[in-house]
């Protein structure tokens, strides 16, 4: 019994040992749930992290149905026609943008009103006709480049993408190429959020949730690539 016991220890320790020479942990999620997670430094982000970042925010931000997930009086889930946020009024564009889009777009960075001014071009890309049901639209994304390092904390990536405009008289859509490079950096985010929290704020936590912030959009252009 006691050969037995010292055998366990030997084999914990190993156990222990290559967890920490290959820098990895084990992490217990909210659910419970335990799982094994690599350890990173502060501004480093994986591959695989960026991707989907970009991924998910570009979606969300360029999908445009027209429809608002909210809840009734009863607390019961609902979908009803999106109004939209205003954003600003220009001559150009009545100054909105869906809601999904203005949420999304809490992924951007505020220095020097990047954020605001993303807005703002973004409402006189959106069709009126999506407030009331008559247009949707849609990005297909087509490929998402591997992110090229800039410096510690700082990455570029390339997103080559399809918009395509639904109306209710063109179900086949007319498409647009959509293709950007977009620099992102770490950033830090909280890690409890308190209960007292607004829905608005939740939603802001997180889009930011995987510690990134888009701090530049400029289209592709692989002529001007070293």
């Amino acid at each position: 019994m006691a050969l037995f016991s010292l055998l366990l220890q030997v084999l914990n320790y190993g156990a222990v040992s290559s967890l920490g020479k290959k820098q990895l942990a084990l992490v217990q999620l909210s659910s419970g749930e335990s799982v094994v997670a690599q350890a990173v430094e502060p501004n480093e982000r994986s591959d695989e992290v960026i991707k989907k970042f970009i991924s998910n925010t570009f979606i969300k931000m360029f999908n445009w149905d027209g429809l608002v997930q909210t809840f009734n009086e009863k607390g019961e889930p609902i979908t009803k026609q999106d109004t939209g946020i205003d954003v600003g009024r220009t001559e150009r564009s009545n100054g909105r943008v869906t809601t999904s889009s203005y949420e999304a777009a809490f992924a951007i960075s505020d220095n020097q009103d990047f954020r605001t001014a993303f807005l703002r071009k973004l409402a006189q890309m959106t069709p009126a006709g999506v407030f009331n049901g008559d247009t949707q639209v849609s990005l297909i994304p087509r490929f998402i480049s591997s992110p090229r390092k800039i410096k510690s904390g700082k990455w570029s990536i390339d997103l080559v993408a399809t918009l395509v405009t639904f109306t209710k008289v063109d179900n086949a859509g007319k498409g647009i190429s959509f293709n950007k490079t977009i620099t992102v950096e770490a950033i830090s985010t909280p890690q409890n959020i308190p209960n007292d929290t607004t829905a608005l704020a939740k939603k802001i936590y997180q889009v930011r949730q995987p510690g990134l912030e888009i701090t530049q959009i400029v289209d592709l252009n692989l002529a001007n690539r070293q």
